[in-house]
């Protein structure tokens, strides 16, 4: 019969997948299991098989691995955000160092890359500069708890939209932001106001997200709201402000969309300043609550000096950064070259990146808004150096060949993703040779990675 689903097997974990998962190979399948890694012994049951693959969960580990340790949060293997915190951290590192590398080989067929070893990051917990919780009437419950009201703040289970995992503490955030998670939590317990319903879009609480300053040790709260009620929402801003003064901003963003985005239609100021300003290399930058900004401030801090160090800078040289955002790479890189000319489809990331520029006296940086594969034609220069820091799916196929009509003498290419890093590097390798790829890890305990390249012209 071979792999059934709802089949039990007792396996040897062989290897680790991008993504996470344990793998196991059984019958010519590759088997990939939550929460296992290298080295355990487990009972693991299939939960779906499709063509080429199947899926598994562990039902008891047998044997762990040596890679093992014991994960600090209580909801490790429930919630959906770190899901390798009982991985050894040193293991972390190396695995994310071999996604990126054969990733470069099997999908970009680019076989002479250096891959160095993963920067660390410089703190393991406590270093999201950024937390989003989410608000519902429809709690997760854990095998040992009994019914509870119809409230929840905290994080999506992974594949239940409409569940939420009630959490008291975040590691991922520093000490000072699950005190004040704490605060808004008792408040919205005794408000008369609703936690919202997924499912039906009725409700009031939608989101509560906190930013932390980690150069200046400020904190914003925005309440993420279904309507404007500002007798309902007032009261908690007040009893923020007054029990921490290292609050400095808090906002009401309100949505009555039924997206699941905490970005609101409209922003209501309920206390202090509309932003916080946070440093990176030695440069400010405001963020407003809704402002995209690297939610590892240490971790960009070492992601940038990568760049700046790839891209070679002597002072004359004329520098395109692709995706460029609110302008944080153009303007860290601003004192070593001529100019910086910045491309970006987000018309509001072009405002902030030029207050942003206003803020730290840089006059050589320009952006130009819109699509990329419509805007870079008409740039009046041509590139010395080029910074390309795309989304999760990587760059189109049009500007990849804008990039090569270009042709820059040197490429930094700056990635999320290895698989779309490998696909966008192996479009350019007959024009380019990938020199070197520096990973560095920006999440700790997550598989995620951030991928630095340093491509040159043939």
């Amino acid at each position: 019969m071979g792999i059934q689903k709802g089949q039990l097997h007792e396996v040897d974990i062989s290897g680790v997948a991008y993504g996470g998962k344990g793998i196991v190979h059984m019958d010519g399948f590759a088997v990939f299991v939550d929460q296992a890694v290298p080295g355990d012994r487990a009972c693991i049951r299939i939960s779906r098989k499709k063509k080429n693959y199947a899926e598994a969960r562990m039902v008891s580990l047998i044997e762990p691995s040596a890679d093992r340790v014991q994960a600090p949060c209580p909801h490790s293997g429930i919630c959906g955000g770190c899901k390798w915190q009982f991985l050894d951290y040193g293991r972390q590192l190396a695995y994310k160092q071999r996604h990126v590398a054969e990733s470069l080989s099997h999908i970009g067929q680019i076989q002479d890359a250096t891959v160095h070893p993963t920067l660390a990051s410089a703190k393991r917990f406590g270093y999201r500069n950024k937390v989003e919780f989410t608000c519902s009437d429809s709690p997760w419950l854990l095998p040992d708890e009994m019914q509870s009201p119809s409230f929840a703040l905290g994080f999506h289970v992974p594949g239940v939209f409409h569940k939420v995992l009630d959490i008291n503490a975040c590691l991922l955030q520093p000490d000072m932001g699950n005190s004040i998670l704490g605060d808004v939590k008792r408040y919205l317990r005794k408000s008369e106001m609703p936690m919202y319903c997924p499912r039906t879009h009725n409700g009031f609480w939608r989101f509560v997200m906190l930013r932390h300053s980690v150069a200046h040790d400020h904190w914003m709260v925005n309440i993420v709201t279904a309507a404007e009620n500002r007798r309902a929402v007032q009261p908690l801003a007040d009893l923020l402000k007054d029990k921490y003064p290292r609050i400095v901003s808090v906002v009401n963003n309100i949505t009555a969309k039924k997206a699941s985005i905490s970005a609101g239609e409209y922003e209501i100021l309920l206390s202090g300043s509309d932003h916080l300003t946070d440093r990176l290399c030695g440069f400010e930058f405001d963020i407003s609550a809704n402002s995209f900004f690297q939610t590892n401030s240490r971790g960009a801090e070492t992601l940038y000096r990568t760049v700046t160090a790839y891209a070679g800078l002597a002072g004359a040289e004329t520098v395109f950064d692709l995706y460029c955002g609110t302008g944080t790479i153009a303007i860290c890189l601003s004192k070593a070259a001529r100019r910086v000319i910045g491309f970006e489809i987000v018309d509001a990331a072009v405002s902030d990146a030029e207050k942003n520029c206003l803020k730290n006296g840089v006059s050589n940086c320009t952006f130009y808004r819109g699509d990329i594969k419509d805007s870079l034609p008409g740039a009046l220069h041509r590139p010395d150096v080029m910074i390309i820091d795309p989304p999760r799916d990587g760059m189109h196929k049009s500007v990849v060949q804008q990039v090569l009509n270009l042709l820059p003498e040197r490429i930094v290419y700056v990635s999320c993703n290895p698989a779309t890093l490998a696909r966008d590097l192996g479009l350019m390798k007959d024009a380019y040779s990938v020199v070197e790829v520096q990973p560095v890890d920006m999440f700790p305990h997550t598989f995620h990675i951030e991928s630095v390249a340093r491509l040159q012209k043939r």
